[in-house]
C-alpha cells in the first residue's frame, strides 16, 4: 500500500512540476509575441512588464493540471485489477 502511495504522489508531483516549467514557457512565449511590433527600447519595456506575469499565470495552470492529470494517470497505473465476470 505505501509503494502505491509513493508512487501515485512521486508521479503527480513530477507531471506538476513539469507542467508548471512547460506552461511557463509556453505562455511567457504566447505573451511576449504582442511586444514584437514595437520599438527597440518600448519592446525591451513591454518585455519586462509581459514576461513575469505570463511566467506566473502559465506556471500556475500548469502545475495544477499536471499534478490533476499525474494523480489520475498515476491512479489508472497503480489500481488494483479485478476479474469481474459479466
Amino acid at each position: 500500500m505505501k509503494n502505491r502511495t509513493l508512487i501515485c504522489t512521486s508521479l503527480a508531483l513530477l507531471t506538476g512540476l513539469s507542467g508548471g516549467y512547460f506552461g511557463g514557457q509556453i505562455t511567457s512565449r504566447l505573451h511576449s509575441q504582442q511586444c514584437q511590433q514595437k520599438g527597440w527600447g518600448v519592446k525591451q519595456a513591454c518585455q519586462v512588464w509581459v514576461i513575469p506575469a505570463a511566467m506566473w499565470q502559465g506556471s500556475t495552470t500548469g502545475v495544477w493540471t499536471g499534478t490533476i492529470l499525474g494523480a489520475f494517470f498515476g491512479g489508472l497505473i497503480i489500481r488494483k485489477q479485478t476479474n469481474a465476470k459479466t
